[in-house]
């Protein structure tokens, strides 16, 4: 297949087509795109049976020029360039949700794999998710990838953060076709063709901030079945570049992933008073006899044991589980900042762009 910066010659249907909405994706985009050339495979090889369709989403830097250099130098890349978009129609898109629409337009796959640019993928990754899918017979197939961190925040606010996504949303729960509780990540997010455009795709969820879970409920309401698992076997990301970065895309996403995101950094702000409290009750109040004292500093034994269990399901180093109780301040910020955002002002912001929320 010839690289194109059009929409591709009407072709026969391949196995699968790889969509990466691209804006300002300038650092994270050549790993991506050398991680997903790299895939191979005997009767998987890139250009007969998949292809890669890279959508620059009104980008400023040097992002479109990247993916035009790989579609260049490797078959089966297409390049496209997103609609423009009105952010002042209620019908209307997000920047990610228009991109992903446009490509899955002129996608030939019979599956489409919805990417981030950040995502580094493992060798082989690609074809082992089909086969997943098919297994379990799964239409859509979501994976949590592993999480690159750095910086003090990143290391401390991470664990908390997928900690409590893993405890509202459980994979036994999700993959259960008689629950209702439905989720996805679209770092990754594959999807049969045919189910996907049954149900209006990224079209059907245009201006959702939370596209992925709401397609995931869109196709579990259709009765079809969804799979969602943590899978750092197959590829790995790096979210955020900067706390900056990290403050704006949690307080974009953080009252919406959450049912009772008050009640939520209530219980936090409980645990950081307990964790200070508790000892300084038990070592500084002079009156108290020793067994007091030990009951004292048992208590705060267990809490931190129970905190501490609960973070351990975020799937992080360690290390980084550990510095996660030095979090708490951020994630209770982040989490009220996101209830106000979206429920007060009513608008929240990504990658240069605002979107009205809740109206």
């Amino acid at each position: 297949m010839e690289s194109t910066d059009q929409n591709p010659d009407p072709s026969p249907e391949l196995e699968l087509s790889v969509i990466i909405p691209a804006r300002n994706e300038e650092q994270a985009l050549p790993t991506c795109l050398t991680s997903l050339v790299s895939q191979s495979e005997p009767g998987f090889a890139l250009g007969l049976q998949w292809e890669i369709i890279v959508v620059n989403d009104a980008s400023t830097d040097r992002t479109r020029e990247i993916a035009t250099e790989f579609a260049a130098n490797h078959q089966g890349i297409t390049v496209l360039d997103a609609p423009p978009l009105d952010l002042s129609s209620r019908g209307g898109f997000t920047g990610k949700n228009n991109a992903c629409w446009a490509a899955a337009q002129i996608a030939n796959g019979k599956w489409l794999l919805f990417t981030d640019a950040d995502t580094i993928h493992e060798p082989l990754s690609l074809s082992r998710s089909l086969r997943e899918a098919e297994r379990h017979k799964a239409v859509l197939l979501s994976y949590s990838p592993r999480q690159i961190v750095s910086g003090f925040w990143q290391r401390a606010l991470m664990p908390l953060v997928f900690s409590e996504l893993a405890s509202v949303y459980p994979s036994n729960q999700v993959n259960d076709p008689g629950r209702g509780l439905a989720a996805a990540n679209g770092q990754f997010l594959l999807v049969e063709s045919d189910a996907y455009f049954s149900i209006g795709g990224h079209r059907a969820v245009g201006m959702n901030v939370l596209e992925d879970v709401a397609l995931a409920r869109n196709i579990k309401r259709a009765k079809r079945v969804i799979r969602f698992r943590y899978a750092p076997e197959a590829l790995s990301t790096r979210m955020y570049r900067s706390t900056a970065d990290m403050i704006e895309g949690w307080t974009k996403n953080l009252a919406l992933l959450f049912p009772r995101p008050i009640y939520l950094a209530a219980w936090r702000i409980l645990d950081l008073l307990l964790f200070v409290g508790l000892p300084a009750l038990a070592l500084g109040l002079p009156w108290l006899v020793t067994w007091q004292r030990a009951a004292i500093l048992l208590l705060w034994a267990r809490t931190l044991w129970r905190f501490y269990a609960r973070v351990a399901r975020s799937n992080f180093p360690t290390l980084d589980v550990a510095m996660s109780i030095l979090g708490i301040p951020m994630f209770v910020y982040l989490l009220l900042r996101s209830v106000m955002q979206h429920h007060i002002k009513k608008s929240v912001s990504w990658k240069g762009r605002s979107y009205n929320v809740g109206r």
